[in-house]
């Protein structure tokens, strides 16, 4: 089938969009993917065999996005294009990445009348409700998560499949929307094979940490991720753990909010801000670690996803700390792969690292419990058949 993606942000990168298309591709269609870039001309590309069809686009149509529910204006702006790339394409199926732009598909769509695939990367109507620019004015006025949860319902009754990215979501629609269990396909964001295949760890990373007992964290750095209880227990675990350091791979806008909290409690010398680095280099950090951490708030968008980090942690045999955020705590405990603490709870955290840091035994029979989770039934190439059997389907 000739299916046609769309994206309404630049491509690359995103992976999960990415290992959508080749998985797709390996499978016999053809992916084209309608996605924007700011170079104010049309551009024609092929990456890794997806036809990527990137239309011009500007910084206010971005801004107007977030507005994509309250006025008309995004709608405006895109639906010519993304009529001209299924009309050039001969698109013969849609695949919606996420909700911002389904509105304008779906519009589009009734002069096609094609199959569509919803694609849900996140709980978007929920993680809405922190974003800096809605808690204050003129966004906390303007743009109204209950509104996008409206739209996002009557998305997923039109839509002909759902893909959700854990079971914990599925559940979470379900309850809410009346459509029938089958719609609805669980896709998670897993690591492939070649992230984690004889993997070599990076000599000079290596031996920036190599006396250090090392906490990792790699992904963005908001707060409600969790890190100020990371950087909090690091203020007590130095007097227990005398070489322990804290790594942080990754930023956000709200970064001094975390430098600041490190200079208050003099832990300069035991935090490592590495900012964002290429994603090349994860699995470098990940071999020189000894704990890696997911210590996210829990709300319901955590509670329904999974952060891709705890599978690039446990694919390479490390021993997890998560929070008790409900899709990441029941992997991790079903499986046996880590430890669970009580989100934004410092002693808890506090007490598992030291568990961990006293039983070098259990942090390797815990990592060696992940790396055989994901090698023999989480890694992409496994869970990605679900995705090839959604399309099957809807060929048949």
């Amino acid at each position: 089938m000739r299916v046609g993606m769309i994206l309404d942000e630049e491509f690359p990168p995103d992976p999960r969009v990415e290992n959508e298309a080749l998985s797709l591709i390996e499978a016999g269609h053809e992916v084209f993917l309608f996605c924007l870039n700011y170079t104010k001309k049309f551009e024609n590309k092929l990456i890794n065999e997806i036809q990527v069809k990137s239309y011009p686009s500007t910084k206010l149509t971005y801004k107007l996005s977030a507005l994509a529910y309250t006025l008309p204006f995004y709608k405006v702006l895109l639906a010519s294009k993304i009529t001209h790339f299924i009309s050039e394409n001969n698109i013969e199926i849609l695949h919606i990445h996420d909700i911002r732009i389904a509105g304008t598909v779906f519009f589009v769509n009734q002069k096609f009348n094609l199959k569509t695939v919803l694609d849900l990367h996140e709980n978007r109507p929920e993680i809405m409700k922190y974003y800096p620019h809605l808690l204050k004015f003129p966004g906390k006025y303007l743009i109204s998560p209950k509104k996008w949860k409206k739209k996002e319902e009557s998305f997923l009754i039109k839509s002909d499949k759902i893909i959700v990215v854990t079971k914990e979501s599925k559940e979470e629609i379900l309850s809410r929307v009346n459509i029938g269990n089958t719609k609805i396909v669980i896709v998670p964001n897993t690591v492939r094979i070649n992230f984690y295949k004889d993997a070599k760890v990076n000599d000079e990373i290596f031996a920036s940490y190599k006396e250090k007992f090392v906490l990792l964290y790699i992904g963005d750095t908001g707060l409600r991720r969790g890190l100020q209880t990371a950087i909090k227990a690091i203020k007590v675990l130095k007097d227990s753990i005398k070489n322990i350091q804290l790594v942080i791979v990754g930023k956000n806008s709200s970064d001094s909010v975390l430098r600041n909290l490190t200079n208050d409690l003099e832990l300069k010398e035991y935090i490592d801000f590495v900012g964002w680095k290429n994603p090349d280099l994860f699995k470098d950090y990940i071999l020189s670690s000894d704990i890696c951490i997911s210590p996210l708030h829990r709300n319901l968008h955590h509670d329904t996803t999974y952060a891709n980090k705890i599978f690039q942690y446990l694919s390479l045999g490390k021993p997890v700390l998560v929070s008790n955020a409900t899709a990441q705590k029941n992997i991790v405990e079903k499986y046996n792969t880590g430890l669970v603490h009580e989100d934004r709870n410092v002693k808890g955290f506090v007490d598992k690292t030291l568990l961990l840091y006293n039983d070098k035994s259990l942090r390797e029979k815990l990592g060696a419990n992940g790396k055989h989770f994901i090698e023999n039934e989480f890694s992409w190439e496994h869970t990605s058949k679900k995705l090839l059997h959604l399309y099957d389907n809807l060929s048949s």
